[in-house]
């Protein structure tokens, strides 16, 4: 039985003035039923470590370099993220591949690099509105999963995210039909490139405009087992409820 993770990436946004979200998260959620990551900026990620200790909260980073040291100034390793209290790091982003044109190449090599470090990759996939548009959807998951995904996954150093672009941060929400066809699709190609009990194994999640007033119809589809969550995780009173959602879609 795959656990729930609930996801939250709180991009460039946050200081130290809201490390105290983190407190207010764990004081609620802190042994949740269902697991619970939160990926705040590199500058936070050894303090919210900190702040976070002793809770069930685990904590990661936004993007790692492929390499484990060297002259790249201004990246970060996996070993280093690793050190600082990290336990998942999220990979190809749409916006990493966006804004840094990164491709599934790279962000094999950095997830790679992520689980020889020890920490989980969670790797997102995803594709534009007019590629959903042309009928490319599934041509194009399929390509990101494949070319992204290194060789030995397995549920416990692999999670697959799952966010449309057109509906990052745009509010749009694919319908629950087509989230579905997405995963089921996912989660075939897992089982057939690594087996069916990896395959089985890997943690598929959702994201893309995902709020308190739609986790439920969300979590309900298949194969879909947790969230991958943007600006609603900056909030506990936002995110506090996607948790409890998942929560109840677990028991």
């Amino acid at each position: 039985m795959r656990r729930k993770l609930a996801a939250g990436n709180w991009k460039m946004n946050g200081t130290s003035a809201e490390l105290a979200r983190l407190t207010t998260l764990a004081e609620s959620h802190g042994s949740a039923g269902c697991d619970v990551l939160i990926c705040p900026p590199a500058t936070l990620l050894s303090r919210a470590a900190e702040a976070l200790s002793g809770s069930a909260i685990a904590v990661g980073g936004q993007d790692c370099h492929g390499a484990t040291s060297g002259a790249h100034t201004g990246d970060i390793s996996a070993g280093m993220l690793k050190d600082a209290g990290a336990s998942h790091v999220i990979l190809g982003h749409s916006e990493r591949r966006a804004d840094h044109g990164e491709g599934d190449a790279l962000v094999r090599t950095k997830s790679e690099a992520a689980i020889a470090a020890g920490l989980t990759a969670v790797i997102c996939l995803g594709e534009s509105l007019s590629e959903r548009d042309a009928g490319q959807t599934l041509d194009v998951i399929g390509t990101q999963l494949e070319g992204s995904t290194p060789d030995g996954a397995s549920g416990a150093r692999v999670v697959i995210a799952y966010e449309p672009v057109w509906a990052i941060g745009t509010g749009k929400v694919p319908t629950t039909d087509q989230i579905g066809e997405v995963h089921d699709f996912i989660r075939a190609g897992l089982t057939r490139r690594f087996g069916a009990e990896a395959g089985d194994a890997i943690r598929i999640l959702y994201g893309g405009s995902v709020k308190p007033g739609n986790a439920a119809e969300i979590f309900a589809v298949s194969n879909v087992d947790g969230a991958l969550v943007g600006g609603a995780s900056l909030k506990p009173e936002d995110f506090g409820p996607i948790i409890d959602t998942l929560e109840a879609s677990a028991g």
